[in-house]
């Protein structure tokens, strides 16, 4: 099976290794309830991509098929033409 290589290409692959672990905590005056008085379980995290990520595993290893990652706001971020995003 073909693959990729490129220069510095271990660092990458182990930089997840190099980022602690960090405990999510409630916001509840953030929260939404609904009309039974659950949060239903839904959660959004703002922060760095693979901190959060790293923080969902102890919760949610292996229950989890889709994580939606919002892409940087075009306009705080020009590394690429509007056009593109």
């Amino acid at each position: 099976m073909p693959t990729l290589n490129w220069m510095g290409k271990e660092k990458v692959v182990n930089h997840h290794r190099d980022v602690s672990y960090r405990v999510l905590e409630r916001v509840p005056e953030k929260g939404v309830i609904d009309s039974t008085g659950s949060d239903c379980g839904n959660i959004i995290i703002h922060g760095d991509n693979l901190e959060a990520l790293k923080a969902l595993l102890p919760r949610f290893e292996g229950k989890v098929d889709c994580i939606y990652i919002d892409p940087p706001n075009p306009d705080r971020i020009r590394t690429c033409p509007d056009s593109v995003l």
